[in-house]
């Protein structure tokens, strides 16, 4: 007999508890990644890497990095300002195709390009959203006769609305606050009305062109174009995930390999843990710059083993004997700053390959 259904705890209902995960309802219809039909160089400055082929290379020192972020914002400000300063349909206008703000996003998409406020769903959709929530506001206080007097009013909410759009929709890009911003405050672009989406969208279109390939000249951009989570999962037939390249080997691999253990639900766990507990293990310094995973591939395997009779001799309980190298069945996956060392037999999507890349970066 069912148990009864616990009525919900009142301070469960409290505003201050509401949380509101637009992927949640998004990521399901957004189709999963195609980059690895591309061919190899097309994939590779569209920020795919094939795990299999991927050799683990020394993080770029700090120069490199600023090298690059230098060529590549130069670049970028250099053509959106020529499209402007040549393009007949922008000069007629008499407003600025180049933006303040993009000033700001060049910085984040040329030398920040780890972080998600870089990525291109971030970049593009926030001032885009932005660019609609100031224009729209702008309009609403130009139809009082006051407007001059309370524009600084405008611009303010402007800017708030703009800041709570994106963190609901979850393309918060800080440099679009400052285009909802400009979209009342200043005279021409506030006179460009609804043509201000034309500029800042070219120039978000030029500059993502232009990180994509100066960025993946010796580091990787993007590191995802819409969400690090699986997307794609109402699409998959009969309620089965329909399998990409690399998981189809991964299954072929797992299956003849030792133990028969999981390589997919290892990584699966350690991913839900990797957020929170990634920051505490490097915040404390432990192993001196090296992050041994041994633990919580251990513990996994060993939870998934309990349930499967046939492969108690490959289980990972008892390994408690002083051992480095482990029992029979254990994985170690080590990161160093160096790079991430994988023993065989263990093939990972590009998305937990990029999670541990993440970690090796930040030592």
């Amino acid at each position: 007999m069912p148990k009864p259904t616990k009525p919900s705890k009142w301070y469960r209902n409290r505003p201050t508890t509401w949380h509101l995960d637009m992927d949640r309802y998004l990521n399901p219809f957004i189709p999963a990644s195609v980059l690895y039909h591309f061919p190899t160089p097309i994939a590779y400055f569209l920020g795919y890497r094939d795990p299999e082929r991927q050799k683990q290379k020394r993080p770029p020192g700090n120069v490199a990095v600023i090298f690059f972020a230098f060529v590549g914002v130069f670049v970028t400000v250099t053509v959106i300002g020529a499209v402007g300063e040549y393009y007949e349909g922008f000069r007629e206008r008499g407003g600025p195709v180049v933006v303040g703000s993009f000033g700001a996003a060049a910085v984040l998409e040329f030398y920040a390009i780890e972080s998600p406020l870089s990525q291109p769903r971030n970049a593009i959709l926030g001032q885009l959203l932005s660019c609609i929530v100031g224009i729209s506001t702008a309009k609403l206080f130009a139809l009082s006769p006051h407007f001059e007097s309370i524009r600084w009013l405008g611009a303010a909410l402007a800017c708030a609305s703009a800041t709570a759009v994106m963190a609901l929709t979850g393309t918060v890009h800080p440099p679009a606050g400052a285009t909802a911003l400009m979209a009342v405050l200043d005279d021409k672009v506030q006179g460009l009305g609804w043509f201000l989406i034309a500029p800042v969208m070219l120039g978000c279109a030029i500059m993502l062109c232009c990180a994509l390939v100066v960025n993946n000249l010796r580091r990787r951009f993007p590191f995802y174009w819409w969400s690090p989570e699986t997307t794609g999962s109402f699409w998959q037939k009969g309620g089965k995930e329909v399998m990409g390249k690399e998981e189809e080997k991964e299954k072929g691999a797992v299956t003849a390999g030792k133990g028969g253990t999981s390589s997919e639900e290892t990584v699966n766990n350690m991913n839900v843990k990797g957020t929170s507990e990634s920051d505490e293990r490097l915040g404390e310094g432990e192993g001196d710059g090296v992050v041994d995973i041994e633990a919580q591939m251990s513990t996994t395997e060993s939870g998934d083993n309990d349930d499967d009779d046939d492969d108690d001799d490959t289980s990972t309980e008892g390994n408690g004997d002083g051992e480095d190298d482990g029992g029979p069945g254990l994985l170690r996956v080590v990161i160093t700053r160096g790079g991430v060392e994988m023993p065989e037999g263990l093939n990972l999507r590009p998305e937990e390959v990029r999670f541990l890349e993440t970690i090796a970066e930040r030592l």
